[in-house]
């Protein structure tokens, strides 16, 4: 017999996370799996990237707040580790601000939805290599974190 999970409180975590956290749930329904801050090279830190079925490679950045959009001076350098680029921001934020070269999603704590799809700039055969086989081991590397938190301070896994 299964237990009822308990309700996720979901006042612990930041207006951006919560808003990845709905980008991840779209995604998933649409077959992609997602891994959030993940770091694609040193310097940089995406919020959400997302690896869809066909290998596929989406990069997403979560902005709560004007402020918060004004002061990201690194997103040009995410768009030459993904496929795709999309900004995701709640139903309030003035989407206006947002360059209409790039992907727009409407997302909360629970959902999201695609309202503009990105532009497709495909990545070279090497470079998509390396971010898949990152994104595999930052997976594979966090859900070992949680059977064992102790093996991630292990040297043989940095």
């Amino acid at each position: 017999m299964h237990e009822e999970a308990t309700p996720l409180d979901l006042s612990m975590y930041q207006p951006g996370q919560l808003l990845a956290r709905g980008v991840c749930r779209h995604l998933r329904s649409l077959d992609f799996v997602c891994v959030e801050e993940l770091v694609p090279t040193r310097g940089l830190r995406v919020d959400v990237m997302a690896l869809g079925s066909k290998g596929e490679i989406w990069i997403v950045e979560c902005k709560s707040s004007r402020a918060d959009f004004q002061s990201d001076h690194k997103w040009q350098g995410y768009l030459e580790w993904c496929d795709r680029f999309f900004w995701a921001v709640d139903g309030d934020f003035p989407t206006e601000l947002l360059p209409d070269e790039t992907g727009l999603i409407i997302a909360d704590a629970y959902d999201g939805e695609v309202v503009r799809m990105a532009p497709e700039d495909k990545l070279a055969a090497a470079r998509r290599k390396v971010m898949v086989q990152k994104f595999a081991r930052t997976a594979a590397m966090r859900l070992q974190s949680f059977r064992d938190p102790t093996a991630m301070t292990s040297n043989a896994l940095l």
